[in-house]
């Protein structure tokens, strides 16, 4: 399923966000800065009531300024974190200002409070133009995340050295609780114009998550002149709600279907709700969105690799098909030799008719091999796209890539695990089942209803793992039959496996397997001991002797999977 679209950080949320920050950050000595992503920044900073984080990020489509949990180490030798470590070393965060309607902050930072501030940490929020400055006392741009030069802005071009210039002023009227009703209508009915862009014209700080917020279900589109008496006043409350939350600070978090919204709503107040809140959000949709762009990167070099591979058996196999021949052209030799005089010609004919008939059969011997390396990198490739498929995480992706990459047994999978610049790099990179940490196979383990353990296979170094390495006599191993799946190990050398131990690993092989949609799913289970690695084939690639056939429920699997299962 594809991520939804990111609702941006209006005012409203920065609003929201800064009013838990000053009773949480102020005064607070900086720490720390290291550059996460190219266009995101963390800061370290330690107040009375112990160390906090912020994350500040230019990201076009996912500008933002919020608190986050402590992150891992990372990132702290970039040019703007050092730059940064070096203008804000030894000074305290003293000041947090945000004027009017605008999107932009202004972290002042003192050597304490109380004294002038020698340097100024300005977030500007604002989609494609954002942008993070460090600037001196005398608001000298020191550094920058995007320096904007004359020819991508004639207004407002901001390069090292230059006197920090603000945004141009925004359009519309500032949002005043002391306006009355009349000049409230009278500033809307000016234009007759559809009600959300007449309010998106007449007043600052009109983002589409607030309009949304805002307007009934279907007023949107509504025109202004057109409005009732009643849909006036009923408008007129919601705006004054929404005015009133944000005079008073009255802000609480609140998930909706299509984003999240800070005022509003009956819900409890908590310390750093907002930060929180949207700190899951952010997180949520950026990995989301960056499993979407590396799940299909790594689709479309595997089946560019699987394409290849499709050409060469394809000609292999006109060259196997080509064989047949051979006894035709021997006979066509035959005849032309078994004429009563047969001439210089016809000898020279049939002699070269039996050259190539014989040439025909002994290129068997080579193509056959070669034909069957062409099947087998095919099912390791299907095998691949399935794990692709069902992979539940960005991690198992990216494991996924570094682990085709490290093989190197197919061409053309170079460079599939980079990082590269792809939406939502700020994603934090946490351990979960099925990656790969440290280069060691980390399986997806779990246990029976009669606690014995299972091991599932998420890609082919993790088959290899469980099935050849890891395995004991007595472990049981199952696979989906006939169709690419995972291996599953059954460590039954614990003790004696019984019908429901054996039954709940078939489900799992179903379950990840090519045949998932299916109710039913014919599973093979095999002593461990019993699996052979094929030579010179890649990691991951068994075959087997024998074998008792299974019926696995792929459906069954997901209460033993639990929280584990997409």
């Amino acid at each position: 399923m594809a991520p939804s679209r990111l609702q941006a950080v209006d005012v409203t949320t920065l609003r929201a966000l800064l009013a838990e920050w000053r009773p949480l950050l102020l005064p607070s000595r900086f720490e720390k800065a290291q550059q996460s992503s190219p266009h995101t920044l963390q800061l370290s900073l330690r107040s009375l009531s112990g160390p906090h984080w912020l994350e500040l990020s230019w990201q076009a489509e996912a500008a933002r300024l919020h608190t986050i949990p402590a992150p891992p180490r990372q990132g702290d030798g970039s040019t703007l974190a050092q730059q940064l470590q070096h203008g804000l070393r030894g000074l305290a965060l003293v000041e947090i200002l945000q004027q009017g309607w605008e999107r932009v902050v202004e972290l002042g930072f003192a050597r304490r409070p109380g004294e002038p501030v020698l340097g100024w940490l300005v977030v500007e929020l604002m989609g494609r133009h954002s942008n993070l400055l460090l600037l001196d006392g005398e608001r000298q741009v020191v550094a920058l995340a995007r320096q904007v030069k004359p020819k991508q802005s004639r207004l407002r071009p901001i390069g090292t050295g230059d006197p920090y210039q603000p945004p141009p002023p925004l359009a519309g009227e500032p949002p005043r609780l002391e306006e009355s009703f009349q000049s409230w209508q009278r500033r809307l009915s000016l234009v007759p114009l559809p009600l959300q862009q007449a309010l998106r014209d007449a007043y600052q700080g009109m983002s589409p998550a607030l309009l949304r917020q805002l307007l009934p279900p279907g007023w949107g589109e509504l025109e202004v002149g057109g409005l009732s008496p009643a849909q006036w006043q009923l408008l007129w409350q919601l705006w004054r709600q929404w005015l009133d939350a944000v005079a008073g600070e009255q802000f609480c978090w609140h998930i909706e279907p299509q984003g999240y919204r800070c005022w509003g709503k009956l819900c409890p107040q908590e310390p750093q709700g907002i930060n929180r809140g949207l700190a899951a959000y952010f997180s949520e949709q950026l990995e989301a969105s960056a499993l979407l762009h590396h799940r299909q990167q790594l689709r479309h070099r595997l089946e560019a690799v699987a394409a290849k591979e499709t050409r060469q058996a394809r000609e292999q196999e006109a060259l196997l098909a080509a064989v047949a021949e051979a006894d035709v052209l021997q006979h066509q030799a035959d005849a032309l030799l078994s004429q009563i005089q047969p001439s210089r010609q016809c000898i020279d004919a049939a002699q070269k008719l039996y050259k190539t008939a014989r040439k025909r059969r002994r290129s068997v011997a080579a193509i056959t091999p070669r034909l069957e390396l062409h099947h087998q990198r095919l099912a390791w490739l299907e095998a691949s796209l399935t794990y692709l498929d069902q992979a539940e995480n960005l991690n198992q992706v990216l494991g996924l890539a570094a682990d085709l990459e490290a093989l190197g047994s197919l061409p053309g999978l170079g460079g599939l695990s980079g990082q590269g610049s792809g939406p939502g790099r700020s994603v934090p990179r946490r351990a979960r089942p099925g990656s790969v940490v440290e280069g060691v196979p980390q399986p997806l383990e779990l246990h029976t209803a009669s606690g014995l353990p299972l091991q599932v296979g998420r890609n082919h170094r993790q088959n290899d793992w469980i099935s050849l390495r890891q395995a004991r006599r007595g472990d049981l191993w199952f696979h989906a039959q006939e169709v690419p799946g995972s291996h599953v190990v059954l460590k039954s050398s614990q003790r004696l496996a019984n019908e429901g131990d054996l039954q709940a690993a078939a489900d799992l092989a179903a379950h990840f397997s090519r045949g998932r949609g299916n109710l039913r799913v014919p599973v093979v289970m095999v002593p461990t001991e019993d699996l052979q690695r094929i030579p010179g084939a890649a990691p991951g690639t068994v075959r087997h002797r024998g074998g008792t056939v299974l019926w696995g429920e792929p459906q069954r699997a997901l209460s033993l999977l639990g929280g584990l299962s997409p």
